[in-house]
């Protein structure tokens, strides 16, 4: 599946293992690109030639096997390919051959027009980054959220507290601009969606999201990218501060709300 931005930047969506994503971020102009997740390193390569695209780089969410595991053979394989280093970024030191360590706030080109933010937003694992991309004009819009936020979901706070994930949802990802597009790192949303009824029964706008989602699913095809309104409409952990919400979890505080539903989600 390609997403095209005004013809400045594409985005490929590839299946991994059981429900991975993995994505390849285009400059069109250049088409230079870098590799997000990529846990199946020869459908990447394959999918670089096919294309006629240049690998610069690897932008690793987070450093569990079924996001990093690929980094080590790709950049083998694209060295023995082009000849050519694979700069592999990741936020923590456990990413499998990570190159360069970032840090929140440090910017990576991609290409000549594409800049890449990184967004520490650690939860799910402590050295976690989210990528926000934009392009030199600021109009088109897209992060790599890894297993931070899926669409109508989080990830497991494995290494973090309730509070690391209300600022990572709604003190960094969730300021982003609205039309900004997601690309989470698995394929989760319907399940997500599901319990998100749970939560919030009367969400007109998280019902039509999961009517949809399931259309997609049935046709075979990808729930992403969603879109940064559309987490803030229907997301309920991106709605902790909602009325409803915080009904349902019995509580005036988001971030015990935060708590209360991951909880429930874990149950699910």
């Amino acid at each position: 599946m390609l997403t095209s931005f005004r013809r400045i930047m594409d985005v490929l969506v590839l299946n991994a293992w059981s429900d991975n994503y993995m994505y390849l971020l285009v400059e069109q102009a250049s088409k230079m690109c870098a590799a997000v997740d990529p846990v199946e390193p020869e459908k990447i390569l394959d999918t670089v030639i096919k294309h006629g695209l240049t690998l610069s780089s690897v932008l690793t969410t987070h450093h569990h096997a079924d996001h990093a595991s690929g980094n080590g053979a790709l950049a083998k394989k694209w060295k023995e390919t082009s000849g050519e280093k694979l700069i592999i970024y990741g936020g923590d030191k456990r990413v499998d051959a990570l190159t360069n360590l970032v840090s929140d706030g440090e910017v990576i080109k991609v290409g000549h027009a594409l800049n890449v933010k990184c967004l520490a937003t650690p939860c799910h694992t402590t050295g976690h980054i989210c990528y926000y991309v934009s392009d030199s004009t600021k109009d088109c819009h897209a992060v790599f959220t890894g297993d931070t936020l899926f669409l109508g979901g989080c990830g497991r706070f494995f290494e973090g507290t309730p509070e690391q994930m209300h600022q990572a949802l709604l003190g960094s990802l969730g300021k982003l601009p609205l039309s900004t597009k997601v690309y989470c790192g698995h394929e989760y949303t319907v399940k997500n969606l599901e319990f998100g009824l749970t939560v919030e029964p009367n969400n007109k706008a998280l019902q039509e999201r999961l009517k949809h989602a399931k259309d997609l699913r049935a046709r075979g095809l990808p729930t992403v990218p969603g879109t940064i309104q559309d987490e803030l409409d229907t997301n309920p952990f991106m709605r902790v501060n909602q009325a409803d919400v915080l009904a349902h979890a019995k509580t005036n505080n988001p971030i015990e709300a935060m708590r209360v539903i991951r909880s429930e989600k874990d149950r699910f």
